[in-house]
């Protein structure tokens, strides 16, 4: 029911793209990092029909993703079951496992999406999508979806859940690459370049959804 939600909701949408040549542009395979709480429409970043986009998405083992997960099969994703710890790494939570299963989908070929946030901290970045990036060579696009109608909730991420008949802004940053021989103050750089040009990017979201702060098709 959740995947048909999703589809239902993307085909009445209206979507404007920025920058509107970013599929022509990405690297891929590449890490698409989002903000936990504004990732329910991910799934239809992917173009099916282009044997490039094929997608695996980090999934937390708790019974919440669960339902993230099996929704997110349906809709042709693959998942990864694991999640993150509070100190950046990925050493809990079936952390290790899903870090190194991430390494071999990009060497595979597939594109990595997961949420950059330090888990229950919103809007804070955590240390192992850099780790990610530093370790497999692959860029970093940080990547924002809103809606113009949408539900928001009092929870821990803020979420957004997304409605029908909408307009929705889609806003990618520019590659983000992590040296391999990058130090903890190089590591941190580039954790602070996600969190901000992630920040950016959920903020010119919502100017295009709601029409506020510059002119958009």
């Amino acid at each position: 029911m959740a995947a048909w939600y999703l589809r239902f909701v993307w085909r009445t949408t209206r979507v404007t793209i920025e920058p509107p040549h970013i599929y022509d542009e990405v690297e891929m395979p590449a890490i698409v990092a989002m903000w936990h709480g504004q990732h329910f429409m991910a799934p239809f970043i992917k173009k099916r029909d282009n044997p490039r986009h094929r997608t695996k998405v980090l999934i937390s083992r708790h019974r919440d993703g669960e339902v993230n997960a099996r929704a997110a099969e349906r809709l042709d994703i693959g998942t990864i079951r694991g999640s993150g710890a509070h100190d950046g790494g990925f050493h809990h939570k079936g952390g290790p496992a899903a870090f190194t299963e991430m390494l071999e989908a990009l060497k595979d070929g597939y594109n990595i999406a997961m949420t950059a946030d330090v888990p229950k901290v919103a809007r804070v970045a955590g240390l192992g999508i850099v780790k990610l990036a530093q370790h497999s060579g692959r860029p970093i696009y940080p990547v924002a979806m809103a809606s113009s109608r949408r539900i928001e909730l009092d929870n821990w991420d803020r979420s957004a859940v997304n409605l029908p008949f909408a307009r929705m802004g889609i806003v990618a940053s520019e590659a983000i690459f992590v040296s391999p021989n990058a130090d903890r103050e190089a590591l941190e750089a580039a954790r602070q370049k996600v969190e901000s040009e992630l920040n950016r990017a959920t903020a010119r979201a919502y100017e295009i959804a709601d029409r506020t702060g510059g002119k958009v098709s």
